[in-house]
């Protein structure tokens, strides 16, 4: 008998495979055009605007630009800017790994 609770995403043995199909249907990917028309296929208008707000959030913060001017400049709340703050300091170094690498 199971206690009911629900396991987390992050837990799931089905969500882990997934995120390792993702990943390597990524890196499969070599131009751009390519990784462009897939997260176009895979992904909502809504998913691929909040990834790329996050991402322009995480190259003011970057900038030390005050969270406040950054909510301002990029219409994500504080909460956003915040999350993607402490990512960008103690997460798994994927958005300093993006922004090491240039910026458009």
């Amino acid at each position: 008998m199971t206690s009911g609770r629900v396991v987390p995403a992050e837990n799931s043995p089905e969500t882990a495979t997934r995120f390792d199909e993702l990943v390597a249907a990524f890196v499969r990917l070599r131009q751009p055009d390519q990784v462009a028309a897939f997260l176009r296929d895979i992904c909502t208008s809504n998913e691929l605007d909040a990834m790329g707000q996050r991402l322009q959030v995480a190259r003011l913060v970057d900038d030390a630009v005050p969270y406040q001017e950054i909510s301002r400049r990029t219409g994500a709340s504080t909460a956003t800017v915040t999350r993607v703050a402490h990512w960008l300091r103690y997460g798994e170094g994927g958005y300093g790994a993006v922004l090491k690498r240039g910026r458009k």
